[in-house]
This record gives C-alpha cells, sequence and structure tokens, in this order.
C-alpha cells in the first residue's frame, strides 16, 4: 500500500510542478515570454556563432510557441492530475485494476519528459543555441525531465498484490 500511496504522491507532486509553472506563464506572460523570444532571436548568443540562420524573428512565432508550450505543460499537469487522483482512488484496489489506473499518468509524465526535454533541451538548447545565451534555462530543464522521467520509470514498475508477493518470498 506504501508504494501505491507513493507512486500516486510522486506523480501528483509532478503535477503540481506542471500546474505551477502554467499559472507562472499565464499570469506574468511577459516576463516568461522573453525567454522564448530570446532564443528563438538568438540575438544573445556567441557573436560569432555561424547558426543564427535559425533564428526566427516573426513576433507572431513567438507567441505562437509560447502558446504551444502553455498547451504542452497545461495538458501534463491535467493528464498528471487525473492519473495521481485515479490512483489515490484504487489503491485499495487489485494490483492488475491499479496497474490499468496508470495509462494516463504514465501519458502525462511523457508528455512532460517530452515537452521539457524537446522544447528546452532538443529545441532551445541545441537547435537554438540556447546554452551560448545568458537566457539558458537547460539546467533546470534538465531537473525538470529527469525528475519526470525518474517518477515514470517508478511508475511503471508493476505492482503486486500483498498475497502474490508473501507466496512468491516463500
Amino acid at each position: 500500500m506504501i508504494m501505491r500511496l507513493s507512486k500516486a504522491l510522486a506523480l501528483c507532486a509532478v503535477a503540481l510542478y506542471a500546474s505551477l509553472v502554467v499559472i507562472g506563464n499565464i499570469t506574468d506572460y511577459d516576463t516568461n515570454f522573453a525567454l522564448i523570444r530570446h532564443v528563438l532571436l538568438m540575438d544573445t548568443i556567441f557573436p560569432e556563432a555561424t547558426i543564427k540562420y535559425r533564428a526566427i524573428e516573426s513576433p507572431t512565432a513567438h507567441n505562437v510557441s509560447y502558446i504551444i508550450l502553455i498547451i504542452l505543460q497545461t495538458l501534463t499537469a491535467i493528464l498528471c492530475w487525473i492519473g495521481g487522483i485515479r490512483l489515490l482512488a484504487n489503491l485499495k484496489n487489485t494490483a492488475a485494476n491499479f496497474n490499468r489506473k496508470k495509462k494516463i499518468a504514465i501519458a502525462g509524465l511523457t508528455l512532460g519528459f517530452l515537452t521539457w526535454q524537446v522544447v528546452f533541451m532538443s529545441l532551445g538548447r541545441e537547435w537554438f543555441g540556447m546554452w551560448m545565451s545568458e537566457w539558458n534555462s537547460g539546467a533546470e530543464a534538465f531537473q525538470v525531465y529527469t525528475t519526470i522521467l525518474l517518477v515514470l520509470i517508478y511508475l511503471v514498475h508493476r505492482d503486486r498484490d500483498r498475497n502474490r508477493e508473501r507466496d512468491e518470498m516463500k
């Protein structure tokens, strides 16, 4: 029971984090938008960098990119909250049922991992050269997607019924 509760609470912790990120991105749009804008403009990377042809200068594209990011983070939060609530509601159910209830949680964690890894690390840090910029948020993104990945690995570990575990230990 404690392992199931632990998994559900770890999932809810990710949901809370994603929710707070979304709230911050919406309520402080301009401050957080500045990161996206500078990364896409590539205006703060090393002056001698030869990858500046990748820059996107359209303000519309900057806003659309930021809104897509907020949508991905919102979906991550929603799926993780739904998954967490479903797991909490099924703590005392059979292991087979508890394992089946993980699907939405797995989807939410996978989306969260892909959002922070692909958007911030692959696109932002690597493609747009964010690592060369004062606006580099790669370390923070690494912490987030590593945490999410660890929770995902922990969550997908199959749960078993107590009686079956006792029988197997004998």
